[in-house]
């Protein structure tokens, strides 16, 4: 009797032990996936409470940056929505210039952006039109550099958040050393915030302020004592600051509002994976205690016997 014992207690384990090796996670393994996994959204849900925080202090440095840029309209004209765009005011030779971050995490504010300049890249190509990249952003010259890699001539990293007047000041500094008067236009490609739900991809048209004609800009000023082109030599790098200094402060503005979604969804799936696992893990316990009691059960069977 306790031969048959052994030998039914013997063959319970080898059953559970080929389960085991055909990918079965035991209670162990599914118990330290729930505490894992309750690990990661207590990070997440901090990451989105830190993002609301920061949310707060962009939104006011962005509502700042607006009016202070507002004179550049007038010359530049106002930013335009990537989607749909068809892209044919841009002129023969162009400098783009796409704001990612410097961290990732935050849903897919780079990948539009990485997008979006591809699209402009492959429209220019098909018109005849030329164009090289100053990337901003350690995430935008990652992306980009895999399938544009050739037209990137210069990237701007280790940008310090959050961003002044100063660092705008510096990008332009890149991009004159880029050689921006020498372009037909700088294009500004950046995300545009719009609330802490939604945010779009926009772009700035900036075109040198020189001209002949009907064409010559601000006719209807005199400048003294300097020549009038010094002036707007220097205005156009003016204006180029205070708009990449816009840019820069809406795009910072959605890349925390759309890290703080993609850490509420994120925190949200935990849960629902910390449920299912759950459930697996009590089924699990559950077939533990019912073979024990079989064992039990049968044991006390052949002892009768």
């Amino acid at each position: 009797m306790a031969l048959r014992f052994a030998t039914q207690r013997a063959a319970s384990r080898a059953i559970a032990k080929n389960m085991q090796v055909r990918g079965m996670a035991t209670e162990k393994q599914i118990f330290n996936q729930i505490q894992a996994t309750k690990n990661i959204r207590k990070i997440t849900s901090s990451m989105k409470m830190v993002s609301a925080a920061k949310l707060k202090g962009d939104e006011g440095r962005l509502f700042k940056a607006r009016p202070f840029n507002a004179w550049t309209t007038a010359l530049c004209g106002e930013p335009k929505l990537c989607e749909d765009a068809t892209y044919e005011e841009l002129p023969q030779k162009c400098l783009l210039v796409p704001f990612s971050s410097e961290r990732g995490l935050c849903g897919g504010v780079n990948s539009f952006i990485s997008r979006n300049t591809r699209n402009i890249v492959s429209i220019l190509a098909s018109a005849g039109k030329e164009c090289d990249i100053v990337v901003i952003g350690d995430k935008g010259r990652a992306q980009l550099g895999r399938t544009v890699g050739e037209k990137i001539i210069r990237s701007t990293t280790d940008i310090e958040s959050p961003g002044t007047f100063d660092l705008a000041a510096g990008i332009t500094t890149e991009l004159v050393a880029a050689g921006a008067a020498d372009y037909d236009a700088v294009v500004l490609i950046y995300n545009s915030y719009v609330n802490p739900a939604v945010y779009k991809q926009m772009y700035k048209v900036i075109t040198p302020f020189s001209g002949e004609g009907e064409d010559e800009p601000m006719m209807e000023y005199e400048f003294e004592p300097d020549t009038k082109s010094e002036v707007m030599k220097d205005l156009y790098e003016m204006a180029i600051t205070s708009q990449v200094f816009h840019s820069f402060m809406d795009a910072a503005a959605a890349e925390q509002s759309s890290r703080m979604s993609a850490m509420e969804s994120a925190s949200k799936n935990a849960g629902e994976m910390i449920d299912s696992l759950t459930i697996k893990y009590n089924r699990a316990r559950q077939a533990r205690i019912t073979t024990e009691l079989i064992e039990i059960i049968s044991g006390a069977a052949a002892l009768e016997d």
